[in-house]
């Protein structure tokens, strides 16, 4: 199938076009663009059908429109401002950047995406200071989430052909992402957490794991054993809301710090006064986004970074060995 002429670099206008083939006689107007221009989804493609940005031959058509073969399939469209978001001058650690992507480290104790409560000095905020053109990107470029106490790697799309692959890429789960945590208790060795996460049915706030819930698939291994605790690495297959924080915690191997998921806070017995300090003052989940790896939207080379721990859980784990000695 013929490519498409390439998009302009100002983001804010769409100029495309590409011909129809021959082979695609009697399919609809929704699904030959959707070929055509991959780099779109198709629910933004058949709006544009529908607000006459993208036209079959200079004319307006409907999506379900059958094709003869042959024409031409122009797209004039402005991206709009997705939401109505406030840019704040709020520092990110940068980790990588281009036209294309940027993979931010985020710290402690920071909303990736503004809800009710939490409307302002968010990420997504911080984006769009940076970047100004993510606000006619689909959630300011931002693909998948951390919760705000974890740590760790995330990348973000600059443009709305990066965002579409980038979510192709989280659906058919060929983004790589490693945590690494400290769970409650002492593991014998890895394993998989093949278990289906849902809204509690209860308290609306949690995620559970529940029998008509959507596939969640959780890998882990065991790094260091300590008493009482064991630092693991984790890979996720699926990407559900809390998943690890939920695993974790369905199995009983809750992360230090997760006052959602943990339960009661428990220290188990003989364990110094040093260790019991640092486990109660210990003020988030000691999860990590450790690894991210995927392949770059524009060049399709496969790519990935690597984020040290943050000082907190360093010093836990330090705690945790010197009470091996």
């Amino acid at each position: 199938m013929n490519q498409p002429s390439p998009a302009p670099s100002n983001q804010s206008n769409i100029e495309m076009s590409a011909n129809v083939p021959d082979e695609c006689c009697g399919r609809r107007l929704d699904q030959v663009a959707s070929e055509l221009f991959a780099d779109f989804s198709r629910s933004r493609l058949q709006q544009w059908i529908k607000d006459g940005q993208l036209r079959v031959n200079g004319e307006q058509q409907v999506p379900k429109q059958k094709l003869l073969g042959g024409e031409v399939l122009t797209i004039v469209a402005e991206l709009k401002p997705e939401g109505d978001w406030q840019a704040e001058n709020i520092p990110l650690d940068i980790v990588y950047e281009d036209e294309h992507i940027l993979v931010i480290n985020k710290s402690a104790n920071f909303v990736v995406h503004p809800a009710a409560g939490n409307r302002d000095g968010t990420v997504l905020n911080a984006l769009l200071y940076h970047c100004p053109q993510l606000e006619s990107v689909p959630r300011a470029g931002i693909v998948h989430r951390l919760d705000k106490d974890t740590t760790g790697l995330m990348v973000v799309a600059k443009t709305l052909q990066a965002h579409t692959d980038l979510v192709a890429q989280l659906q058919a789960r060929t983004v790589q992402r490693e945590y690494e945590a400290v769970v409650s208790g002492v593991m014998t060795g890895g394993g998989l957490v093949d278990q289906p996460i849902g809204r509690h049915p209860k308290q609306r706030t949690k995620m559970a794991v529940i029998s008509d819930g959507k596939e969640a698939r959780t890998h882990y291994r065991v790094l260091e054993r300590f008493e009482g605790h064991t630092y693991v690495r984790l890979k996720l297959e699926t990407g559900r809301t809390h998943q690890i924080r939920v695993h974790m915690a369905h199995i009983r191997y809750p992360i230090v710090g997760d006052e959602v998921y943990a339960g009661r806070f428990r220290i188990h017995k003989g364990t110094s006064q040093a260790l019991r300090d640092s486990l109660s003052q210990f003020g988030r989940q000691a999860l990590h986004a450790r690894e991210l790896g995927l392949i770059h939207p524009a060049t399709g080379e496969a790519i990935g970074w690597e984020s040290d721990l943050p000082e907190d859980m360093q010093a836990l784990l330090a705690v945790l060995a010197a009470e091996q000695v």
